[in-house]
This record gives C-alpha cells, sequence and structure tokens, in this order.
C-alpha cells in the first residue's frame, strides 16, 4: 500500500480554479518535490491534502485512510509568513504543541514529553532559544522550531510549504539532514520547493504543476528540459542553465 495517494484533486476559490485533476501516488520513505511557477497553486495543493481547503473534487489517501482518519498521522509545516510571529509564546511551548495532536488539547506534557521536546530543539541546534518568545527568534530559527514541533508529532508523512525560503545556508543544510533521516525511517515527505538548482539533490519525485500536473514521477525521468518548457513557459531558457548546472555537479565538474 503506498503512503499517500492522491486522486484527481481539484481546488476552487468562488468558482475560479486554480488546481485541477492532480492525481500521484508516492512509497513509504519518499521524498516529493513539488515544483511550478507563483500561482500554480502549489499551496492550494497541499492545502486540500491536509483539509484546510475543501477539494471541489478528488480524494485523498494516507495508507489507505483518508485525512480524517488519519490526521494524527500527517504533519502539515506551512509558510512562514502564515504565522503571527507576535503571538506571545515560547520556542518550547511551540515544539509541545505538536505532542497535542495525541492528546486531548487540555492536557500537560509528561516529563518524556518534556525531554523529548528539548532533545528535538538541541538536534536542531535551537535549544539555547527555548525560552524566547518566537518573535525574538531569526528566520533560520523560526523555521527549524516549526520543524521541531513536526518531529514531535511522531508523523509518518510529513508536508512542508516552501520550507528552504528565507533562510540562510547552515540552517538549509540542517533541514536536509533532517529530511534524509526521515526518509531512513520510512517516512514519507512532500516538499513545496522553488529553487530548481537543487531539485535533482533533494528529491526522489518531482511533480511538476502549473495549475494542472504537467508531469510526475522520478526525478531522473521528470526533471527534463521538456518538461520544465511545458511547466514555466517563455521561462525555461533560464533553466536549461539550471539543468546543465545540475549536470554538471553531478560529475564532479563543480
Amino acid at each position: 500500500m503506498n503512503s499517500v495517494e492522491v486522486e484527481n484533486i481539484s481546488v476552487a476559490y468562488d468558482d475560479k480554479p486554480v488546481v485541477w485533476n492532480v492525481s500521484f501516488s508516492l512509497p513509504k520513505g519518499a521524498i516529493l518535490g513539488i515544483v511550478g511557477p507563483n500561482g500554480a497553486g502549489k499551496s492550494s495543493l497541499i492545502k486540500a491534502l491536509v483539509g484546510l481547503v475543501k477539494p471541489q473534487s478528488g480524494s485523498v489517501r494516507f495508507s489507505g485512510k483518508s485525512f480524517e482518519q488519519a490526521y494524527k498521522s500527517v504533519a502539515y509545516v506551512g509558510q512562514r509568513a502564515s504565522v503571527d510571529w507576535n503571538f506571545p509564546i515560547t520556542a518550547i511551548e511551540v515544539v509541545l504543541m505538536g505532542a497535542y495532536v495525541q492528546k486531548r488539547w487540555w492536557f500537560s506534557p509528561s516529563v518524556e514529553q518534556k525531554m523529548r521536546s528539548h532533545a528535538l530543539l538541541d538536534r536542531l541546534g535551537i535549544l539555547p532559544y527555548a525560552h524566547k518568545e518566537i518573535r525574538n527568534l531569526s528566520g533560520g530559527q523560526q523555521q527549524r522550531l516549526f520543524i521541531a514541533r513536526a518531529l514531535m508529532q511522531k508523523a509518518e508523512v510529513y508536508i512542508f510549504d516552501e520550507p528552504f525560503v528565507g533562510i540562510d545556508s547552515a540552517t538549509e543544510e540542517v533541514l536536509v539532514g533532517i529530511f534524509a533521516e526521515l526518509r531512513k525511517e520510512g517516512k514519507t515527505i512532500i516538499i513545496v520547493h522553488h529553487d530548481l538548482a537543487s531539485v535533482q539533490a533533494y528529491f526522489d519525485y518531482l511533480l511538476l504543476l502549473n495549475r494542472r500536473p504537467i508531469a510526475f514521477g522520478p526525478v531522473q525521468e521528470v526533471f527534463t528540459k521538456e518538461a520544465l518548457m511545458a511547466t514555466y513557459g517563455t521561462q525555461s531558457r533560464i533553466f536549461e542553465e539550471v539543468i546543465a548546472r545540475s549536470v554538471q555537479l553531478e560529475q564532479g565538474k563543480l
């Protein structure tokens, strides 16, 4: 059984279609990148997967279950811009929120959960900021924090919307390492991504999206000049250089 099965998902706002007829399936332990131009519907698609927007049609299954049945095993991290960073809450309190999915909202965290939350902050290099309010953290620290909250959930599927935007290279390296560890543990990861130069290094599967699915499959089969031209149109000339550079990196010439 596949970890994620998406069948003919379409999303519309005020009867205006933004995504239509998207289908794909992922095995356990796979990392999928969702790539496309601005306004392609990438964020709308993953919000539909986790029930934040109601799809006009289609279905999604997580290990054969609906999101409503499987929500405890699905962790979602949205874009940083969607968070109210002035909300008076500390880093450690945010991480502990990841445990609420498994319990009632009024529960008191156990000693084990508190220890785990500290261990996750340490793993992500932000333990010294555990008792700082989130507005006092840098962009990279904020992103690491919400990754820690997702890990606290002990999910089977992790869905991230642009996790590498607005962070430094050191934080990106940390996150890539975390995602690689999750894959080794058999977790499935879906990432909305924008940097084509890193696509081949980061992902096993790729979904090229421009309101409709242009191509889906293993990266080595989908990440082609023809598919990128179909996805990005007149901007595609830029990506010829990206592909050439990626090939050179793989061959050790850069």
